[in-house]
């Protein structure tokens, strides 16, 4: 273990900015010893979820649990350490037939950290969360013991660490399914919607799709409020593809990956170039209705071709703010959180709705709830609080809650939905700050 020390850390929105003792080991016993020494204790992946979720007075990175346990090509189960990407874990199954059944918007978390967020994608209306894919997992606990959790064995554990937000210990690996493919590619169709309206009904229609997803442009009012490109798609069969991709149907082309060199300044991301950025994006596509193939990073991952793109929001960092409605409000809900975002100005070219299917009653701690849930980035401003408070408000009124992997500044009626949880060893800053909210 290395000597103790004091550093900068933040996540991937760059706020907040704390300094705190972070350290990181792959040996058993020295992770125990982290544990036993300290209270407060959070583990932290990649990084790359938002805000305080992973940070904590004495942090552990688990970014040296990198190694893969073992394979079942036969049945598609993969074993690996908790700190394995899901990048690492797509460059060793996808060569092999197989997929990831749930991912993220972003490859390059932990399978610890989907497992703490219980990560879900554009398929949970078909599909679920990551955690229905998760056989077990070794969990190191308050009292530094290494238990194992399944379904069966420490079900207890097992399902209060499923969207527990490392409250409940460290997860050191996990063993979970991959779902079979024919081909790296994806059979896509974008259809552009010109409000919320015509969006919904699209997202009814397609409901027989495994993934659906929506861009909206939050900057428009009146008719064309809800403005957006509705993208679905199922894994592409060998025989669907055409001639040229066949060949080496599962072999992704190099791409080249440019990356931001610096913090863009704080002036150049604002109310009108994010408008020419969404005229721009609706209107490159000309037709109504575009079919075609994708390869599965273009469509599952389009942020992660450029590195540190989060150096776009500069200095001052931003934050995701992510919220579910009840299906049953969604429409109405949705259109006041888009008229509240359009008229503070604070818009986001980030903007991503989704429709969430049933939710497992069994994992309890996990985010999604049947109904409509919207992403959008903004950045770090003054007038920034102000607009959370008003979304938080709507949210409230129709039932929702707050994704906590996204959360920096909602309110704790939204994100204290955690259970089972409660513990003087593993605490984060996130959770102190909820309970602190609380009185």
């Amino acid at each position: 273990m290395k000597p103790n020390f004091v550093q900068k850390v933040t996540n991937w929105g760059n706020y907040p900015i704390v300094e705190k003792e972070m350290k990181s080991d792959d040996s058993v016993s020295k992770i125990k010893q982290f544990v036993t020494d300290n209270n407060e204790v959070i583990a932290r992946g990649n990084g790359r979820c938002y805000g305080d979720a992973s940070l904590g007075e004495h942090i552990f990175s688990t970014k040296r649990l990198n190694k893969f346990i073992s394979f079942d090509r036969l049945n598609g189960i993969i074993e690996c350490e908790s700190g394995v990407l899901l990048s690492e874990v797509l460059e060793v199954s996808v060569l092999q037939g197989y997929f990831l059944y749930v991912t993220p918007g972003t490859k390059f978390v932990s399978v610890g950290g989907a497992i703490a967020s219980d990560v879900h994608g554009k398929n949970h209306h078909a599909e679920g969360c990551f955690s229905e894919y998760v056989t077990e997992f070794k969990l190191l606990n308050e009292n530094s013991e290494v238990i194992t959790c399944s379904r069966e064995e420490n079900s207890d554990k097992f399902w209060a660490t499923i969207g527990g937000m490392g409250l409940t210990g460290i997860i050191l690996s996990a063993k979970f399914k991959l779902k079979n493919i024919e081909s790296a590619y994806i059979r896509q169709e974008s259809i552009k919607a010109e409000n919320l309206d015509e969006v919904f009904k699209l997202f009814d229609e397609s409901e027989d799709w495994t993934y659906n997803v929506a861009w909206i442009d939050c900057f428009q009012k009146g008719k064309n409020l809800g403005r957006s490109i509705l993208m679905r798609g199922e894994h592409a069969l060998k025989a669907e593809l055409p001639s040229n991709l066949q060949k080496k149907s599962l072999k992704l082309k190099e791409k080249f990956k440019p990356t931001v060199p610096f913090y863009f300044p704080g002036f150049v991301l604002n109310a009108l170039t994010i408008k020419i950025f969404n005229f721009l994006y609706y209107n490159k596509q000309t037709k109504k209705q575009l079919n075609n193939f994708i390869d599965y990073e273009t469509f599952f991952y389009p942020l992660d071709v450029i590195n540190d793109w989060n150096k776009i929001y500069g200095k001052r960092g931003f934050i995701q703010y992510q919220m579910v409605i009840p299906k049953e409000n969604g429409k109405e809900g949705m259109k006041q959180i888009l008229e509240a975002i359009a008229k503070s100005g604070n818009g986001s070219f980030l903007a991503v709705l989704k429709l969430f299917g049933k939710d497992n009653p069994l994992a309890y701690n996990s985010f999604p709830k049947e109904g409509y849930t919207l992403a959008l980035d903004f950045k770090v401003n003054k007038g920034l609080k102000k607009l959370v408070d008003q979304l938080d408000t709507i949210v409230e009124n129709f039932g929702g809650r707050i994704y906590l992997t996204k959360d920096s500044m909602s309110k704790s009626s939204l994100t204290n939905y955690l259970q089972n949880v409660d513990s003087s060893k593993f605490v984060s800053l996130q959770h102190k700050r909820i309970l602190n909210n609380n009185g």
